[in-house]
């Protein structure tokens, strides 16, 4: 486990309970309409063979979907350890027990032990830390073809709704706090690396996604 200042945060938040209710709710209802759209991109450069890292991943739900489109492995890269029991429950559900991994690693502080791969996902992790756009040009870094991530639209409504967030949490005292960065600052740390926007940031009323892809 990971004792950096990163971690502590989001451990307040992500508990064990957290981890339990969210692999009921996959198991009710599959992936939302965002973590679908994700799942297109993806799967639309072709993943057959393809190796995918879910960066904060938590139970790797869309490398589990992109494991039964075809791709031969898949790794949870995490902060928060709460997560690794539940994701290996749902590896063994859908038989992918032997092609999934799951660690507990900051990539930022610790980027060379994490493997590259053909497809990174980064999937509502940037709200989650003060350096999302660090962590972006690193997941980008990672990439071998392909990028997807999703984060926060900057508009009035969404950060209300953070502040109200954060306001809860202060009150709560707990320490983790959510952010919205500028997408184009996000896109612009990947970009950086050499990607180039294949979608371009389509929209629900608080999330978007972005797909981009190494020519």
């Amino acid at each position: 486990m990971t004792g950096c200042c990163r971690a502590g945060p989001c451990e307040q938040v992500f508990r064990p309970r957290i981890a339990r209710r969210t692999l009921a709710r996959y198991r009710r209802r599959g992936l939302d309409e965002l973590e679908l759209r994700m799942l297109e991109s993806a799967v639309g450069v072709g993943v057959d063979g393809a190796r995918v890292l879910e960066i904060g991943g938590g139970l790797g739900t869309i490398g589990s979907e992109l494991l039964a489109a075809g791709a031969a492995a898949s790794e949870v890269v995490e902060l928060v350890p709460a997560w690794e029991p539940y994701a290996l429950e749902l590896a063994r559900e859908h038989g992918f027990e032997e092609q999934t991994s799951f660690r507990v690693v900051d990539i930022l502080d610790r980027p060379d032990e994490v493997a590259p791969a053909d497809i990174v996902i980064l999937n509502r992790v940037v709200c989650c830390t003060p350096d999302g756009i660090a962590l972006t040009g690193e997941a980008a870094s990672h990439a071998r073809r392909m990028l997807v991530l999703s984060f926060p639209r900057d508009v009035l409504w969404v950060r209300a709704l953070i502040r109200g967030l954060n306001a809860g949490m202060w009150m709560l005292r707990r320490s983790y706090r959510a952010f919205v960065h500028p997408p184009a600052a996000l896109l612009a740390a990947a970009e950086a690396t050499g990607l180039v926007r294949a979608t371009g940031g389509r929209r629900g009323l608080v999330w978007q996604y972005a797909a981009l892809t190494r020519p």
